[in-house]
């Protein structure tokens, strides 16, 4: 029995001795210099550092770990000079870049790559190109070289949509096609013209037609690839949409990257951070719609449940403080004890007011605000239910000073001071930073606003008188 179970171990330990690396990808530089070369990816909007290899004295790098290396534009750099960018994508990386130190990029060549060699020859077209610009620029008047530079940029066109032809499959083509623009028509198939609205329509429902959502490969690219494109879709073109509209175009873009579950993860991750941060008050609903359809149903697969639980227990906070919804009844105590509720207000709207006077922001922004506040008070029947976010008594004492002087003595600026409260405010309405402000409609007791400042509150005060 001790034998065989002494063999077993022997087994166990040369079957692990002799597993082949996941990776193995030699860097060979003729005359190198360096006595160590990086190895990292591109992810997002940043790089990543991902191996470290060593000179074995003629200039051979070799890079090998355990782990896959996942789909993607990945580099090597000595942290100098010297960046060159190669792919992995539906082949084992086992394969040998060579080159000369002078020019790493100039002098590459690959082995045992399909993919790295389709990559190589795209570039040998843009360097040619260059080459004949830079001799161009030297060699032609203002003129000529304009005309040589459109004959030169046409042919490398050409050349490149010949390669995205004859290489449908190859990474390099797929990013080449993902920055193909998008053609917007301008009339429909029957020749009538589209409006501007009708234009925009299309751009927003076709903007990632030239996107494979559904490949892994994406998140592993250079900025303007993937990332800038989706944050452009979001920051640029959705700005100031209703939630009602973007909701669904959101959801669009996500399932269709669900085969891909790190393009699904990132997507889910980021637009769900974008939201969860966004100064744009009614797009609070976004945020609750992102967390109740991917968080809540378990499809974010890599956040461990605590943090679900977290994450889910926050959308429903903010669901029941959305715009349009009824604020939550607050009953707290001014500076005299005299009790204070917020749905019996003897006015029309009423300022809801967190802050501290300890709060940085709240030193500039709670004066600016009670400034608007005396200018539309009578014009438009507004109170301020301002509520004391912390409470100790150093604060306290600095809070009454501060009132004193800013004079916010207006007896309609109601000062209440937060520590009793019929309900744990802090809670309820989610403040885990200072100021909040929104605005209530006193005859429903529903936000009319959330998450404004001065300049805000007095355009929305026009409106109102």
């Amino acid at each position: 029995m001790k034998k065989t179970a002494i063999l077993c171990v022997l087994m166990l330990i040369g079957a692990t001795l002799s597993a082949k690396p996941a990776y193995k990808i030699t860097l060979q530089i003729k005359d190198s210099k360096d006595t160590s070369i990086i190895m990292g990816y591109h992810y997002g909007k940043a790089l990543y550092i991902l191996d470290t290899a060593y000179n074995n004295g003629h200039g051979k790098f070799v890079f090998e770990g355990a782990s896959e290396l996942k789909p993607g534009l990945y580099f090597f750099s000595n942290n100098a000079d010297h960046y060159f960018e190669f792919v992995v994508y539906h082949e084992k990386p086992t394969f040998t870049f060579s080159t000369h130190e002078e020019n790493w990029n100039r002098h590459m060549s690959v082995k045992g790559s399909p993919q790295n060699q389709v990559l190589l020859d795209y570039r040998a077209g843009t360097t040619l190109v260059y080459d004949q610009l830079q001799a161009g620029r030297q060699q032609l008047d203002s003129l000529q070289f304009l005309e040589y530079r459109q004959e030169r940029t046409h042919w490398l066109d050409s050349v490149t949509h010949a390669l995205v032809a004859a290489h449908p499959e190859a990474m390099i083509s797929k990013m080449l096609y993902v920055q193909k623009e998008i053609e917007v028509p301008r009339t429909t198939q029957d020749g009538k013209p589209l409006s501007d609205r009708e234009r925009y329509e299309y751009l927003m429902v076709h903007y990632f037609d030239n996107m494979p959502l559904d490949d892994d490969f994406l998140v592993r690219t250079p900025k303007e690839i993937f990332y800038q494109h989706v944050m452009d879709y979001v920051e640029k073109y959705m700005r100031g949409m209703p939630p009602e509209v973007a909701i669904p175009l959101l959801d669009t873009l996500i399932e269709r990257s669900n085969p891909a579950p790190e393009v699904f993860h990132w997507l889910v991750h980021n637009l769900t951070e974008h939201y969860l941060q966004s100064p744009i008050m009614v797009y609070d609903e976004i945020y609750v719609h992102l967390v109740q359809r991917y968080f809540a149903t378990g499809r974010a697969f890599w956040v461990p449940p605590s943090a679900i639980d977290e994450e889910v227990a926050r959308a429903n906070k903010w669901e029941r403080l959305l715009v349009g919804r009824e604020a939550p009844e607050l009953i707290l105590f001014d500076t005299m004890h005299r009790a204070a509720s917020l749905h019996n207000m003897p006015s029309a709207y009423t300022l809801l007011i967190f802050w501290s006077p300890t709060c940085g922001h709240c030193k500039t922004i709670i004066p600016e605000i009670y400034k608007v506040f005396e200018e539309y008070k009578d014009r438009i029947d507004l109170t301020a239910f301002t509520i004391l976010s912390e409470f100790d008594e150093q604060t306290v004492v600095k809070w009454k000073k501060f009132m004193r002087d800013h004079n916010m003595t207006d007896p309609r600026w109601l000062a209440l001071n937060g520590a009793e409260a019929n309900i744990d405010w802090h809670d309820v309405y989610d403040i885990t930073s200072t100021p909040q402000v929104y605005l209530i409609d006193n005859s429903t007791h529903k936000i009319m606003a959330k998450k404004i400042g001065a300049d805000i509150l007095k355009q929305i005060c026009e409106t109102l008188k």
